[in-house]
């Protein structure tokens, strides 16, 4: 009698434990054009690092409409292009930008971000967070909130 209600107890925790492992082990999903577009995303990070730029320059964006357009800031300069989106990885193709000169600050963090964006990224979205990530960098964003005039 101990040994089967031992059993009943035992049993839904060793399932349980396989399901939970199960899921951790799966693939995450590739994103999909409609998860990234029609907003607009903020650098925050670059290798997992905090991203400052000196007064007056704003964080690099990416907006994204619905056929994939984009167009932002680059730290320094405005840039558009065209996305791509394939088997889980985004670059833009094409990347036009002005050519304003600002501190070296800035270069550094325009540079890296519209060198990251023309490379293939995985992508990876949870929340509010996209994720780009190549062979040389990590660029993190949030999903900016639109302002309310």
């Amino acid at each position: 009698m101990k040994k089967r209600l031992l059993s009943v107890l035992v049993l839904p925790m060793m399932l349980t434990a396989c399901a939970g492992n199960s899921a951790m082990n799966s693939t995450p999903h590739k994103v999909t054009a409609n998860e990234i577009s029609n907003g607009s995303w903020e650098l925050v990070k670059i290798d997992n690092q905090d991203l400052t730029l000196p007064e007056p320059f704003q964080a690099p964006s990416l907006e994204l409409a619905s056929d994939l357009a984009a167009n932002g800031n680059a730290g320094c300069n405005r840039y558009f292009g065209q996305a791509e989106l394939k088997d889980g990885q985004l670059r833009i193709e094409k990347m036009g930008m002005t050519m304003m000169l600002c501190p070296d600050e800035a270069m550094n963090v325009e540079q890296t971000f519209s060198e990251s964006l023309s490379d293939w990224n995985k992508v990876a979205v949870s929340d509010d967070t996209l994720t780009l990530t190549n062979a040389k960098h990590t660029l993190t964003f949030t999903k900016k909130i639109a302002d309310v005039k």
